[in-house]
């Protein structure tokens, strides 16, 4: 496929569950003809959902988007805990099924700001080494708790057993960079005196974007507990190739976007505004920065701060910083 597209923008893909994050970034990579693509916080490959991939010179901002806060749809098992706190782990421990009670006092419990323990099977490093690679090689692994927010937890749907007993449920959240929802179902079955892990996630948002805007979203199947059960009974695979799907890629090359004031606002920038089309065409040559290529004085501007800068026509054309000495220089352009 021709590469008609500019490779510096913003994707938002819908990765389907059974593919890794970096198996995923096949289509784009086809689409927009590019190998520098960048993911801002990856998907496990049991899990669906959406994707926020940097490409080109857009690479940049990765670091930025992967500090936003994320929501989630994820159904949880309980009775069992695995070792890696999803369904295709190893069970390493049965408990009670929980009462409704019980599961609405966990989850009011674990709203807030917490402290975490990650997972022994996450890519958290542990003297130099993954945390997940020690424990396969069945090593003990103590990671100390983290900081998070878990700003919203809503209990969506519940699974009952006979007695009235909670077999399944499906919890949406919103959290902070760094929150595990695998810790999350870990942590809420342990309260309500259960044991529990993830039967399924789906992720459908990251900061200000949305999954119903990804490609690909057509393409998933609802999620719900009845969902998650039968993607578990199936063991789906885990390892199986991107298709060469020529349908995604063309709505890849449709639905890709630039960096808006909004979510460059997100991204921790202020936005400046460039006063006309030379003052573009200067400032995307790399010519030296001065105020009357803005609507601005960039003498008002605050040291050590970066700033976005957009066109009268709300283009963004990249990233300038003023540094604590009062010096202002390019930080990246975007043509």
């Amino acid at each position: 496929m021709a590469n008609l597209f500019s490779p510096d923008g913003i994707v938002l893909l819908a990765k389907k569950p059974g593919l890794t994050s970096f198996s995923s970034l096949h289509s784009i990579k086809k689409a927009l003809g590019t190998s520098k693509v960048g993911h801002t916080g990856t998907l496990d490959s049991f899990a669906q959902g959406l994707l926020v991939v940097c490409t080109g010179r857009l690479t940049r901002l990765a670091g930025n988007i992967t500090e936003f806060d994320k929501s989630y749809e994820a159904v949880i098992k309980f009775g069992e805990e695995t070792d890696t706190l999803e369904y295709t782990g190893n069970i390493i421990k049965t408990a009670p099924l929980p009462t409704l009670e019980a599961l609405k006092e966990a989850i009011s419990k674990y709203t807030g700001n917490i402290m975490q323990s990650p997972p022994s099977f996450s890519a958290v490093h542990v003297n130099g080494k993954r945390a997940s690679d020690l424990a396969r090689e069945g090593k003990t692994v103590e990671i100390p708790p983290r900081p998070i927010t878990v700003y919203e937890a809503n209990l969506l749907e519940t699974k009952t057993d006979s007695q009235g007993l909670i077999e399944y449920c499906k919890i949406s959240f919103t959290v902070s960079k760094g929150t595990y929802i695998r810790c999350l179902a870990r942590d809420i079955a342990k309260e309500a005196c259960s044991a529990g892990h993830l039967a399924g996630l789906y992720r459908t948002r990251v900061g200000n974007f949305d999954i119903k805007d990804a490609a690909g979203f057509n393409e998933l199947a609802d999620f719900s507990i009845d969902s998650s059960i039968q993607a578990a009974k199936e063991k789906i695979d885990l390892q199986k190739p991107y298709p060469d799907d020529l349908a995604l890629q063309k709505e890849i090359q449709n639905k890709i976007r630039g960096c808006d004031r909004s979510t460059a606002k997100l991204c921790g920038f202020e936005s400046i505004t460039l006063k006309d089309q030379a003052a573009e065409k200067d400032y995307c040559n790399g010519k030296p920065l001065r105020s009357a290529l803005f609507t601005c004085n960039l003498h008002d501007l605050d040291p050590g701060a970066f700033y976005a800068v957009f066109t009268q026509d709300e283009i963004f054309r990249g990233l300038i910083e003023k540094e604590s000495g009062g010096r202002i220089r390019h930080r990246f352009v975007v043509n």
